[in-house]
């Protein structure tokens, strides 16, 4: 079975794009998590997932936790990630939310060669060490996956 990962700051979710986001975050305020902008149409993105989840497919979330941050902060940007999720894809039933340490190797996830990792970073791409996908074409890819 394959799962298909899906990173969300930069990939799904537009933190990037709040207005002094970096500030926000050392601050410890999670505001840009909350208030981050989709950076796809999500209706789309909704109705691709649960078709390939049907098809037999595992949707997951591996998403990095603030760099620097403490247990108090991890904690508020895990709950404004989940709700963001909720929010924006909430008829999508995620088999598992992974809301992870800064840094953390993502391939460490991974469950099979066969899963698919859409992630904006590049390292994290490098490190999976199967088929991974930057953000660009996402429900091109997808669309050709179902």
């Amino acid at each position: 079975m394959t799962t298909i990962f899906f990173d969300m700051d930069g990939t799904i979710a537009n933190l990037y794009g709040v207005e002094n986001w970096l500030d926000y975050l050392r601050a410890g305020d999670a505001f840009p998590y909350e208030n981050a902008k989709a950076l796809l149409n999500l209706q789309a993105l909704a109705h691709r997932l649960n078709n390939l989840q049907r098809k037999g497919f595992r949707i997951e979330i591996i998403s990095w936790l603030a760099k620097n941050s403490n247990e108090n902060y991890d904690n508020l940007v895990t709950l404004a990630k989940v709700n963001w999720l909720r929010n924006h894809l909430h008829s999508v039933s995620f088999d598992r939310i992974n809301i992870v340490s800064y840094g953390i190797c993502k391939d460490t996830f991974r469950h099979s060669d066969s899963d698919i990792l859409f992630d904006d970073e590049e390292r994290n791409r490098n490190e999976w060490g199967g088929v991974s996908f930057d953000v660009h074409n996402i429900l091109e890819v997808l669309r050709w996956l179902d």
